[in-house]
């Protein structure tokens, strides 16, 4: 795919409810039983699965950087067509930000009210890590 595309960008919402094979909504009716019982630690929805729905995005962007080197942000300018990153509510959650900023993602995207309680100590995070 990425000699084809000009960008990617994960959905992070559909990516997790395409690995669990469930909807937020369906979720919502067994998740708090799941969490109170320690069957998941976190709701995948709120709280990036980084082993699992981590760990595709992480392979899909190590893939179609080894196939198309100049998938990346350039140092001399923002070109949109040339990044990696996610949109979704995980682009507000600090641990999620994390792992994305770890996994070389160039860009993390999400509702304004998600981002808000957040943003200052993701950026910081962000600014932080050596590119």
């Amino acid at each position: 795919i990425a000699q084809h595309a000009g960008f990617f960008s994960f959905g992070t919402n559909d990516s997790t409810q395409m690995t669990f094979g469930y909807s937020r909504d369906d979720a919502s009716k067994f998740l708090p039983s799941y969490l109170s019982h320690g069957i998941i630690q976190n709701d995948p929805f709120e709280v990036l699965d980084q082993r699992g729905v981590g760990q595709l995005i992480k392979i899909a962007t190590e893939r179609g950087r080894k196939a198309r080197p100049d998938l990346k942000l350039p140092r001399d300018g923002y070109r949109y067509e040339e990044m990696v990153g996610i949109c979704g509510e995980h682009g507000g959650e600090p641990s999620s930000v994390a792992f994305f900023v770890e996994a070389g993602l160039d860009y993390v995207s999400c509702s304004p009210f998600r981002s808000l309680p957040h943003s200052l100590k993701n950026e910081l995070y962000v600014c932080s890590r050596p590119r």
